[in-house]
C-alpha cells in the first residue's frame, strides 16, 4: 500500500502517518525509488495507535501499548497499569471540568446581563 491507501485504511491523515514514522512508531518498507510501502500489519498498527490516541493515550503510552501488543509474553498487569493511569488522568480532567462548570455557572447566574457596566464575570477574571 502507498501512503494514501494506508491513510484511507487507517483513517489517519498522511501527515500523521509520516509523523508516526519519524518518531519510530511504524517502520514501513521503502521501495527502490524511496517510496514508502505499507503492509497490512502497518495499517493495523496505525489503527491501533489511532484508537489509543482517541482514548487519550500519550504517544509514549501508545508506544508502550504497541510493544506490549506485539509481545506474546506480556503481562496483562502492565497493560492494565497503563490503562489505569490514563483512566485516572481522565477522571482528574472531568473533575476539573466540573469545577469549572460550577464556577462559570455561578458567574453567569450572578451577572445581570443588562446595559450596566457592572459584571461579576469580568470582576472574577480580573482577580
Amino acid at each position: 500500500m502507498n501512503i494514501s491507501e494506508v491513510a484511507k485504511a487507517s483513517a489517519l491523515p498522511a501527515k500523521t502517518i509520516r509523523y508516526y514514522e519519524d518518531i519510530g512508531l511504524i517502520q514501513p518498507a521503502r521501495s527502490e525509488n524511496g517510496y514508502r510501502t505499507f503492509s497490512e500489519t502497518d495499517a493495523h498498527k496505525l489503527r491501533f495507535v489511532a484508537r489509543s490516541r482517541a482514548l487519550g493515550f500519550s504517544i509514549e503510552d501508545c508506544r508502550a501499548l504497541l510493544a506490549l501488543y506485539e509481545d506474546d509474553h506480556r503481562a496483562s498487569a502492565e497493560v492494565k497499569a497503563i490503562a489505569r493511569k490514563q483512566l485516572d488522568e481522565i477522571a482528574a480532567k472531568i473533575a476539573d471540568l466540573r469545577a469549572m462548570e460550577v464556577t462559570l455557572s455561578h458567574l453567569v447566574e450572578t451577572c445581570a446581563g443588562d446595559d450596566k457596566p457592572n459584571c461579576p464575570i469580568l470582576e472574577d477574571l480580573a482577580r
